[in-house]
């Protein structure tokens, strides 16, 4: 049986900023598409966590999604296309950075860069 906990980040977040996570994972935003970025172009990290819209995006609910974002984040510069959304999944604790290119976002994690060495 999955199990979803939505907790709270640690400090260097916003005391606001929760995640949701099921089985060890935590769920991550992203824009899929081409066109605007999700959290890059925003530059608004509460973005990749935010729980409601992470349940929308799960059950597939995208008129109730647009509605929510409207009321919850009006000062929102560009509105994606809610279709390009989707959510990733990263494993608890993990480091990541969200790199994006025309709109589209990549998750990666830290552990999985090999890194150059000068």
């Amino acid at each position: 049986m999955s199990q979803v906990r939505i907790l709270p980040l640690g400090p260097f977040f916003s005391s606001t900023m929760h995640k949701y996570i099921r089985d060890g994972q935590v769920a991550v935003i992203i824009s899929s598409q081409h066109g605007a970025g999700w959290s890059t172009w925003q530059r608004r990290d509460d973005l990749l966590f935010e729980p409601a819209i992470v349940d929308y995006l799960l059950r597939k609910d995208l008129d109730h999604l647009l509605e929510y974002l409207k009321l919850k984040y009006p000062d929102l510069k560009n509105y994606v296309n809610v279709k390009s959304l989707e959510v990733e999944w990263v494993p608890e604790g993990s480091e990541f950075i969200v790199m994006e290119y025309d709109g589209v976002e990549t998750i990666y994690l830290k552990d999985k860069i090999n890194w150059i060495k000068a």
